[in-house]
């Protein structure tokens, strides 16, 4: 019997520049072996099911048949990790090894750890790899060792280090070292899994490795030279809208940079810096491993956030704000599961200035929600938001609700595709509708505090509040 070596899969979908599958094949080229791959389906991830959840198990279940199809070995075996690894190695006695990208940070490095541990016990070698990002948390440090607490010096260092090569993996060869399943290892497993999929509150398009690298390649070729003037409209189709497929996977980060760094425009630089962004707040979350939990500056950790105002949060949650910039954002998240990043600053600076609603709520929040939910960097956004992260926004800088309106989407174009109580109100009124006459509520087909909300806090007063708070404990 040939030995036999597992791919375990978690969030890197896709059979192109993986470096677990590429080291995997090389092992098997070098030991005559053959591989199989695995997905764990993670009790901790199922509890509770939202758009998050939805997109990534159906990202998972497109893998699977596209596995299928080109008779590659893959399957989804339901359970805690270790008790994973029971199963699949009690099923396969000759398995040797096992390749997976590590977690770096949160609770997928405690898991990565008991299984390392495990399999150790047990003889069977594990081989782990950094692939999730450009750069892990220990390549780019000041000259003494420490981490960097200020992006814009961060990124010159960042800049100077020699990013990854894309990783090349032989089609014939995956097929060649492929070792089939005799049949599914569990059957609860694929039960679980399909009614994982049953519960999807909608279907996905475009979802997987191909789409992802047409994505990909159509926005370096058409909106890439764009991107420094139009990523911050969220009327404009300005981003890459590439961050689901970075998450799951489908898309390589070092294709991607690569893709990028090869255009010569004024976009690539703004768009690296975004890719930089990624890096840091995973660096950030390395070091500090708490970033989701606590406050990184650690005099605004006594911080009085307003938590037990279950009403405004509903609000904010459902759009309902009375903030037509705030609305539309929140409901393009509701719809989407997505939220054009402009409009994550402003409602994420609404919920914690405005409302002075803790930014944990708000982070908790928008992992169930976004299909592109990255623990560091949404974490990071947060604490950015909430001036309590590393290079934070000064506390004393508020975002303006409705001024962010005026500037970012000026005639109201996106607030009206997502607010649709606000589709005939004049432009001269639809960053404040509140400020609209009887008259021309009627004509608008727009009763504000019936069809639309009164703004639920005055922001004025509420920056004042909030400045007072924070100057006291700063």
């Amino acid at each position: 019997m040939k030995d036999i070596v597992i791919v375990w899969f978690r969030r890197d979908f896709r059979l192109e520049d993986n470096t677990a599958l590429h080291r995997a094949i090389e092992y098997c080229e070098e030991h005559d072996a053959r591989w199989v791959g695995v997905f764990q389906l993670d009790p901790h991830f199922t509890q509770a099911i939202d758009s998050h959840h939805d997109y990534f198990f159906q990202t998972v279940k497109q893998f699977q048949e596209r596995c299928l199809d080109m008779k590659l070995p893959f399957q989804v075996v339901y359970g805690e990790a270790v008790d994973v690894f029971k199963k699949v190695t009690n099923e396969l006695k000759e398995v040797k090894a096992v390749f997976f990208n590590r977690d770096d940070v949160g609770y997928g490095a405690k898991r990565d750890e008991k299984v390392r541990e495990w399999l150790e016990s047990e003889g069977i070698e594990s081989h782990d790899f950094q692939d999730y990002h450009l750069h892990t948390g220990e390549e780019v440090k000041k000259d003494d060792g420490t981490m960097y607490k200020v992006f814009s010096t961060y990124y010159k260092q960042w800049s100077k280090q020699k990013k990854p090569e894309v990783v090349k993996i032989d089609g014939e060869m995956l097929k060649k070292y492929a070792r089939s399943f005799n049949e599914e290892l569990d059957e609860k497993s694929s039960e679980e899994f399909s009614s994982l999929l049953s519960q999807c509150d909608r279907e996905w398009q475009g979802i997987g490795e191909e789409n992802a690298r047409k994505r990909a390649e159509g926005f370096v070729s058409d909106r890439l030279k764009d991107y420094d003037n139009n990523r911050d409209l969220p009327y404009v189709v300005g981003t890459s809208r590439l961050s689901p497929y970075l998450k799951t996977g489908c898309l390589s980060i070092r294709t991607l940079y690569h893709l990028v760094a090869e255009k010569d425009n004024t976009g690539v630089e703004a768009y690296l810096q975004e890719l930089a962004w990624r890096d840091f707040y995973g660096m950030v979350h390395y070091h500090f491993p708490t970033l989701r939990e606590e406050e990184f500056h650690s005099k605004y950790r006594d911080l009085p956030w307003n938590n037990n105002d279950e009403e405004r949060l509903q609000k904010w949650k459902e759009g309902k704000t009375g903030f037509p910039i705030v609305d539309a954002g929140m409901r393009q998240l509701n719809n989407e599961g997505w939220m054009h990043n402009r409009l994550r600053m402003i409602t994420a600076s609404f919920l914690t200035k405005d409302y002075m609603i803790d930014w944990r709520l708000g982070d908790q929040h928008f992992e169930m929600k976004l299909i592109d939910h990255d623990e560091s960097s949404n974490a990071g956004g947060w604490q950015w938001a909430a001036s309590t992260g590393t290079d934070a926004v000064p506390y004393f800088r508020v975002f303006n609700p409705t001024t962010q309106g005026e500037r970012f989407d000026p005639d109201g174009t996106f607030i009206k595709k997502y607010v649709e109580e606000l589709r005939d109100v004049p432009s001269a009124y639809i960053h404040n509708p509140s400020k609209m006459s009887h008259e021309e509520q009627v004509e608008s087909n727009c009763m504000i505090g019936k069809d639309y909300p009164e703004p639920s806090v005055d922001h004025k007063e509420q920056r004042k509040k909030v400045l007072a708070v924070y100057k006291e404990l700063s």
